[in-house]
């Protein structure tokens, strides 16, 4: 992506980073970290670029030098590489940099039969730093691991050496959403580069200058509670239509006017459960601030929240996506029953 593609989010971050490189205040390991959906892949590339450029200069790769063409050479690994959601997990392909590595969800060749790999595994972590001990083919090399948060916790073990003892002109960037379930010792090696939720008139302006009506980036920016990729992506696509059929179900479910398990059932029955989930947990905050004063109720929905979280999490598991949707269904159920009788 170009840099003058970027939202202003995503713009301010990488200035930021690309003067940290210039001024020498870049440290060899990073931790990009910050809602998904915000854009970090796309700055953490930006960012590799620049650093791999020949011609670098005022904060921009030259996008003309044998290294920036060999950057932008991409493909994909055959099979496709997937994550659990069933997304690229390569959403750019791999570069054929020979100094550029992406390490990622893969495929599990053996035992047969092959399946993909639902976390990063120590064979992986092994593999990146024997890589980034061999000397670069042109000044630098970068590895970008993403999801960071999906390395397998004793695989992190594998590259502790690289983070204390980097070689000159190696660089180790690590990106996450979830940055708390990296190991302490992980993420006390790295600089930490955080990129938040901007400012709501900010993204009111981007999501307009994208074309969207005033009123429709509004309800869809105040759903997904200010994050403006995740309302961009209801827009184009059927997110907010979505939102309203998971609230009719819970409704439904909570008059008694619809099976929790013949519910559980749809909603586990394509990929889009996450989504469902995400809504269902903001359909319990709304309940819990449309100015309920029961403590007793507050509590419970509180905890429903937590888990459809949880089920969330689960979701990335082999854990049938049906069950963990009857499991939360039944607790919501539950939670109506008791708050009536």
């Amino acid at each position: 992506m170009s840099l003058d593609a970027f939202a202003p989010w995503q713009r301010r971050l990488y200035d930021q980073a690309a003067a940290a490189l210039d001024s020498g205040r870049l440290g060899h390991a990073l931790l990009l970290c910050g809602p998904a959906g915000l854009g970090k892949r796309a700055v953490i590339e930006a960012l590799a670029q620049y650093v791999l450029c020949d011609s670098r200069a005022d904060g921009r790769a030259c996008g003309r030098c044998r290294s920036c063409e060999l950057f932008a050479t991409r493909t994909q690994r055959d099979p496709v590489e997937t994550r659990p959601d069933g997304s690229l997990a390569q959403p750019n392909g791999h570069s054929a940099h020979p100094d550029l590595i992406f390490v990622g969800y893969e495929w599990r060749l053996k035992p047969t039969p092959a399946r993909m790999r639902t976390e990063i595994v120590i064979e992986q972590m092994r593999q990146l730093s024997e890589r980034l001990e061999v000397s670069a083919s042109f000044t630098s090399r970068v590895a970008v691991v993403e999801p960071a948060d999906a390395v397998n916790y004793s695989a992190w073990n594998a590259i502790l050496k690289t983070l204390e003892e980097p070689l000159p002109g190696r660089y180790l960037w690590l990106v996450s959403a979830s940055p708390a379930r990296l190991p302490a010792t992980i993420r006390s090696r790295c600089q930490r580069l955080e990129m938040r939720l901007p400012p709501r008139a900010e993204s009111m302006a981007w999501l307009q200058a994208r074309g969207h009506a005033a009123e429709a980036a509004a309800e869809a920016l105040a759903a997904a509670r200010g994050h403006p990729g995740l309302a961009a992506s209801w827009l184009e696509g059927d997110g907010l239509a979505l939102r309203k059929t998971v609230a009719a179900d819970l409704a439904a479910i909570g008059a008694g006017r619809a099976d929790p398990l013949e519910v559980a059932q749809r909603w586990g029955a394509d990929d889009r459960g996450d989504e469902r989930l995400r809504h269902a947990a903001e359909h319990a905050v709304g309940e819990a601030s449309a100015g309920l004063t029961d403590p007793a109720r507050l509590h419970k929905l509180a905890a429903w929240f937590d888990n459809a979280n949880r089920a969330r999490e689960l979701l990335r598991s082999t854990v049938r996506a049906d069950l963990v949707m009857a499991d939360l269904l039944l607790g919501w159920r539950d939670l109506a029953r008791s708050t009536t009788t």
